[in-house]
């Protein structure tokens, strides 16, 4: 890697790539071994300066990889002009209470006409700054405690300066996975070298940032009002979401496209603020290919049922377990196989363990751990997820691609790639659920397993939706036209 070479693409990443493995990471790690001639830069955000090893290894095609720390330095503060901090102070106070791209824009602008770009800890530290923010505080905040909110405006600010004072890779492009610190990465970039930006979201970030914030026990002087986000009463939550709901409008005022992975999401990004016109769905994709040729090992006297996932709450494995219970008391020769990790959270797995034999199934239900997909689809004869969340499972498209229908809830797009997105495209490639509903599951399992036909009948429409709609060659294309489109604007 040569640090100082020029990018097609910047990738700015937040808490993945290349410290974990999975997810976002393994996307991004495929992306560019699929796009050999385009050159990227990296900036991976993390938590603090502390050293993390690599998970993943990036490509021969990238250039430069830069870490940016969001916890403020402790080193000694360098000295900042009295007048040049006041009007930070305020510009950062705007932008946290406003939101949108012009208030960041005033932000970028103040910090980068200091003489030598300062550090984040060099402008939190200053007197100017300190007053502003208690004068924020006895305005938004009077009866919390100032402990925890001059705390947590050090996360906040503290993270956002650091994304506009660490030093940004030169690019044609600058493509962020997320809202949040790395979207504002991205608008600063755009500002500043006139370059386009543009954002993917697996996820939605702001609202899992919400939920996380509503949720959090790890925030004082909470007044209890359940997970309800208009409160008459203000505590540290709102000022959590008011700064991220900030970051947001800013990424989505400054980036187009604004990409999502299915149309629901497009949906959300439009309600959060982002503009009609500027999004639009690229889904994952499959190398469908690599399952051609496999060998049909299912047993038709004994059909087999699977979750293939980790062992964690929020693949709600219980739900399963229970699942599975009722469809045996009715269909005692269809088994059933849990395929994942088991040792992520070693106490919910031990639960779901006692649960099979509590409910005297352990002789049909099995715990396989880690397996090779490819040696375990052409048993299966039905998938199976009940997930509390999901953004688009890879699971289901990968059995889709070996013609096995699914059965999931509707979370995520499993409703898209399972029903299809209306008109011509509506053959159904299994069942859609509701969340956390044993008998709803067994169902939707009976009904496939029981009804001549249907299996292969459902198997089928999965598997021409994988072909036609998420090939893996087709939307890696997608995303090298963009990089075509915006480097040539």
């Amino acid at each position: 890697m040569t640090d100082d070479a020029e990018a097609d693409v910047c990738l700015i990443v937040e808490g993945a790539y290349p410290f974990v493995v999975g997810g976002v990471s393994a996307w991004l790690q495929d992306l560019m071994v699929n796009l050999p001639d385009v050159r990227f830069a990296i900036v991976a955000i993390k938590a603090d300066a502390e050293a993390q090893d690599y998970r993943l290894t990036p490509p021969p095609n990238v250039v430069s990889v830069t870490e940016v720390a969001l916890a403020p330095d402790t080193q000694m503060p360098r000295r900042i002009g009295d007048a040049e901090a006041a009007s930070i102070a305020e510009a950062l106070v705007v932008f946290l209470g406003g939101g949108g791209v012009a208030p960041l824009h005033a932000l970028i602008d103040r910090v980068g006409a200091i003489r030598g770009m300062p550090r984040a800890g060099d402008i939190m530290a200053h007197p100017a700054v300190f007053a502003r923010l208690k004068r924020f505080y006895r305005a938004m905040l009077p009866t919390a405690s100032f402990h925890h909110y001059f705390w947590a405006m050090r996360v906040l600010l503290g993270g956002l300066l650091a994304v506009l004072t660490a030093p940004l890779p030169r690019a044609r492009v600058y493509h962020t996975i997320s809202t949040g610190f790395a979207g504002l990465m991205a608008a600063r970039a755009a500002r500043q070298t006139g370059r386009p930006a543009f954002i993917t979201e697996h996820g939605i970030y702001l609202l899992e940032r919400q939920i996380e914030v509503m949720m959090a026990d790890w925030i004082g002087d909470q007044v209890d009002t359940g997970l309800e986000l208009d409160r008459s009463v203000r505590d540290l939550r709102d000022l959590w979401v008011r700064a991220f709901t900030s970051y947001a409008g800013a990424c989505y005022d400054a980036c187009d496209p604004i990409v999502a992975l299915y149309g629901e999401n497009n949906a959300v990004q439009r309600r959060l603020g982002a503009r009609a016109e500027r999004v639009r769905a690229i889904p994952n994709g499959i190398d469908a290919t690599r399952f051609d040729g496999l060998q049909d090992l299912r047993d038709p006297a004994r059909p087999l049922v699977a979750l293939l996932g980790r062992v964690v709450p929020i693949k709600d494995v219980k739900t399963f377990v229970r699942a599975a219970a009722l469809v045996h008391a009715q269909r005692p020769d269809v088994r059933f196989a849990l395929l994942g990790p088991e040792d992520e959270d070693a106490d919910y797995a031990a639960e779901c363990y006692a649960l099979v034999a509590q409910l005297g199934i352990g002789d049909v239900f099995s715990f396989e751990g880690r397996v090779r997909i490819d040696e375990w689809l052409p048993r299966v004869d039905l998938l199976v997820l009940t997930s509390l969340s999901e953004a688009q499972p890879l699971v289901i498209l990968e059995g889709g691609a070996c013609g096995i229908p699914v059965v999931a809830p509707d979370v995520g797009s499993c409703r898209e790639m399972i029903e299809g997105r209306g008109g011509a495209d509506s053959a159904h490639g299994g069942i859609v659920t509701p969340l956390v509903n044993p008998v709803a599951t067994a169902a939707a399992i009976l009904r496939i397993v029981d009804e001549d036909g249907l299996r292969d009948r459902m198997g089928q429409a999965m598997r021409a939706r994988v072909l036609r709609d998420y090939d893996h060659g087709t939307i890696i294309g997608a995303y090298r036209d963009i990089y075509r489109a915006l480097s040539r604007a």
